[in-house]
């Protein structure tokens, strides 16, 4: 089965909180990446979310590298909704 990638930045202006996370992450740019699959049997071509990933800034210490980390994309995008509708 064949599977599909699209990526996109989202840009923070604040710290925002994810449930996956332990800390609040700092406003800024982050990756977001989709991986969706074909829906089979369908007359006409259709695609079913199976994981949204969300990449995570280097860390600077010696031995850690970028992180990659599953979140649930409605949770992402009401951060998203919450960081501007918050008054600057």
């Amino acid at each position: 089965m064949s599977t599909r990638s699209t990526e996109r930045t989202l840009t923070f202006r604040r710290p925002f909180s994810l449930s996956v996370l332990d800390e609040p992450l700092p406003s800024g740019r982050y990756r977001v990446i989709t991986e969706e699959e074909p829906l089979e049997g369908l007359s006409f071509a259709a695609w079913q979310r199976v994981r949204t990933l969300l990449l995570l800034p280097a860390n600077s210490l010696p031995g850690k590298a970028r992180e990659v980390v599953p979140i649930d994309p409605h949770e992402l995008e009401a951060a998203l909704a919450a960081d501007g509708l918050e008054s600057p």
